[in-house]
């Protein structure tokens, strides 16, 4: 690379880091000179955050031209913020159909000869899209995945554009989830970010980063793949150049280059970079180690368009019927969290509420969590930087998924299963937090278009994405598991009910399981749901059932070695338009160890020390001291304890906080223990709090001692 190039391309580096708050190592923005013309190397994102906003129950706005510039728009019309949903609002909260959106925004001139794209991170669930009355394409029945137009050919530059937008969240026939046959709020609207993205003409659409680690040699095989687009008139001969730099240093790792390529007008083009193999940092939960590659692309040396993405190494996989994370046997605890179900915010959640849930699901000790559905990016990330290992599930939910199908799924079914895999794997496989991709959800796996599906949506995955693991979450292993779907998959996932939809008992539980590992000996079993559903008029039990249930099932589940995880169902209470408690926005199931708005019941505590990799932390008084004793797990939840950390808090004068202090831990394996002296210079010590620290910063266990208690 020459040093002009160079020179700008590092300009991009360190301003990718300074976005994030850190710099490579030896580069200095003003080393550089960075100023406003480095941007346009990069994408300008423009947030389109405010719309106007109507109902269109009769579904004539098409007809009438709401989308044309000077037509009249939908009414009564109003400014609403996005990311949007109208069924908050308690007058719309059983609305199913059409609405439209509509706002303008000014394009200033500089954006003339550069390409101008439309990108929504998701609509529920159809949406057509105008720009200045010109159709710019339409994203049907595919609700929780993002899509992008090009508006670059509609654009004004000498008056303001016009913006519209038409939604429909009915139930529909051809898609997933198949018409009401699924259990979460079916939330109309723009429930995610909208933003302008004004590149080059020819830019890099995306990257594809495969960082799968070889344990044996104690390096990283990188593979970088940037998705290349040339949406100019003219041939494009290019050159590209890569950067990868820790994340939160900054610390250069590599960089380099890669041979030219050349783009016709309109063409797309796949090119891939093989950096030499490096030692790395993995990534875990405990450890979330992120890298950050920048790619250039130029043109006659000059410099195009560069754009970065976050990634790890870590290796997830499947041996002798258990679970390997970077080489070492993990038994993992989790719950899943249904998004949505905050009534304030309902699918268009903020960031805020995002962290809220996950810093809850972090005290909860979960390291291993599913969704039912593709999943805000800002999900993702957050699991990325804090450590929670997730599967991300196409939205193929229910009984009724293959109704009136006899022998194979419909081929709009099929179709739409396909579309919606694409969409998910392209966009967040990167994401190091993803282990595993999940097929469909409670479909009967034993029934044949069921199979056909599933078969189907495997093949495409494991060409989509050779790396991560696949599942489906299976409730038909009751009766004859070695018939089920779920023996052509990776791992075996299986929703537990019993005492509840399956009635039974925890007799009933241990058989099943143990007829499962009968059928799959090779395979790792994950509890994929359980827990007690307050969701039936005869269920009155409240919380204290699902305490019992949760501590009952667990015990099973430790006792069995097959059992690779467990997934509590679920987090929070949640909404839902089959809720059978519950009015409006607040139509909801109660299964949660928090309510819809976050408030915690007494389950709360109890699923954190299930799920807590600590099995006891006992503390005994001595003069100026206390003696700590830790035991790990041995059974689940068992992974290695590495760079945790004991942190004390003692009461003194008026029970009030006088002294704090912590000290590190040595590394401990699954049934392991250690002792440690904690000592205060507090003279009328009246209680201690004692947390066991994750390297993270979250707390893993808390136990207290009361001055004169004999035990905690």
């Amino acid at each position: 690379m020459s040093e002009l190039p160079r020179r700008r391309f590092l300009q991009q580096v360190a301003l990718a880091g300074a976005a994030l708050g850190v710099m490579p190592s030896g580069l200095r923005a003003e080393q550089f000179g960075i100023a406003e013309s480095a941007l346009e190397l990069g994408t300008v994102v423009v947030p389109l955050d405010h719309w106007s906003f109507g109902l269109d129950p009769e579904d004539h706005g098409e007809r009438r031209g709401w989308f044309e510039v000077m037509k009249a728009g939908p009414a009564p019309s109003t400014w609403v913020a996005v990311p949007h949903t109208w069924q908050i609002s308690p007058d719309k909260a059983d609305y199913q159909g059409v609405a439209w959106y509509r706002r303008g925004f000014e394009a200033p001139r500089h954006w003339a000869g550069r390409t101008v794209r439309i990108e929504f991170e998701a609509v529920y669930h159809s949406a057509k899209v105008w720009l200045n009355g010109k159709l710019l394409g339409e994203h049907l029945r595919r609700g929780y995945t993002a899509f992008s137009f090009d508006a670059t050919a509609a654009l004004r530059f000498d008056s303001p554009n016009s913006l519209v937008v038409k939604v429909d969240n009915s139930f529909a026939e051809g898609m997933l989830p198949r018409r009401d046959s699924f259990d979460w709020a079916q939330d109309g609207g723009i429930t995610r970010p909208v933003s302008l993205l004004v590149t080059p003409n020819v830019y890099i659409e995306g990257l594809r980063i495969d960082a799968v680690p070889d344990l044996d040699a104690g390096r990283t095989p990188l593979t970088i793949l940037a998705i290349v687009r040339n949406a100019g008139q003219t041939v494009a001969q290019l050159g590209f150049d890569f950067h990868v730099a820790e994340a939160d240093t900054g610390l250069a790792l590599i960089e380099g280059g890669a041979d030219g390529a050349r783009l016709e007008p309109g063409a797309i083009q796949e090119v891939k970079m093989t950096p030499t193999d490096e030692p790395m940092k993995l990534w875990h939960f405990d450890h979330p180690h992120l890298y950050r590659a920048t790619v250039q692309v130029s043109q006659d040396h000059k410099p195009l368009h560069s754009t970065t993405q976050t990634f790890g190494s870590r290796k997830f996989e499947v041996r002798n019927a258990g679970f390997y994370l970077n080489g070492e046997r993990v038994r993992l605890m989790g719950a899943e969290r249904m998004a949505g179900s905050n009534p304030q915010y309902g699918m268009a959640e903020p960031e805020e509420w995002i962290r809220h849930d996950h810093e809850d699901l972090k005290e909860l000790n979960c390291v291993f969590t599913r969704a039912h559905w593709p999943q805000d990016k800002r999900v993702l990330d957050y699991c990325d930087r804090n450590g929670i290992l997730i599967q991300e599930e196409v939205p193929s939910w229910g009984p009724a998924t293959f109704d009136g199908m006899a022998s194979e799924p419909s081929p709009e079914i099929m179709q739409n299963g396909l579309e919606q895999l694409r969409e998910m794997i392209t966009r967040d496989c990167h994401h190091p937090a993803i282990i595993a991709w999940g097929l469909c959800n409670e479909v009967n796996g034993q029934n044949p278009p069921a199979q056909i599906f599933i078969r189907r949506m495997a093949e495409a995955a494991r060409r989509l994405d050779p790396h991560r693991l696949l599942t489906y979450a299976s409730n038909s292993l009751q009766q004859d598991p070695g018939a089920d779907a779920a023996g052509g998959l990776d791992f075996i996932e299986w929703n537990e009910y019993y005492e509840s939809w399956y009635g039974g008992n925890t007799a009933s539980v241990r058989r099943n399981l143990e007829e499962i590992h009968r059928a799959f000996p090779d395979k790792p079993v994950v509890i994929s749901e359980y827990g007690y559903c307050e969701c039936t008029p005869d269920r009155l039990a409240g919380d204290a059932r699902r305490i019992e249930i949760l501590r009952d099932h667990t015990h099973i589940c430790r006792d069995l070695d097959f059992v690779a995880g467990t997934i509590f169902f679920d987090y929070n209470d949640y909404r839902t338009h089959v809720g059978d408690k519950g009015h409006g926005p607040l139509k909801q199931r109660v299964h949660g160890v928090v309510d819809l708005y976050g408030n915690r019941k007494p389950s709360f505590d109890v699923l954190r020390q299930e799920s807590s990799p600590v099995e006891s932390l006992q503390l005994g008084p001595g003069e100026g001291l206390l003696n700590a004793t830790l035991t790990t797990r041995k059974t689940l939840p068992a992974y290695t304890l590495e760079g945790y950390a004991l942190r004390w808090v003692v009461f003194g004068f008026d029970d009030l906080p006088m002294e704090q202090g912590s000290a590190p831990l040595p590394t401990l394996l699954p049934g392991q223990q250690a002792g440690m002296r904690i000592q205060f210079q507090e003279k009328n010590p009246t209680r201690v709090r004692v947390d066991v620290m994750r390297p993270t910063g979250f707390s893993a266990f808390t136990a207290w001692w009361k001055n004169g208690a004999k035990s905690l």
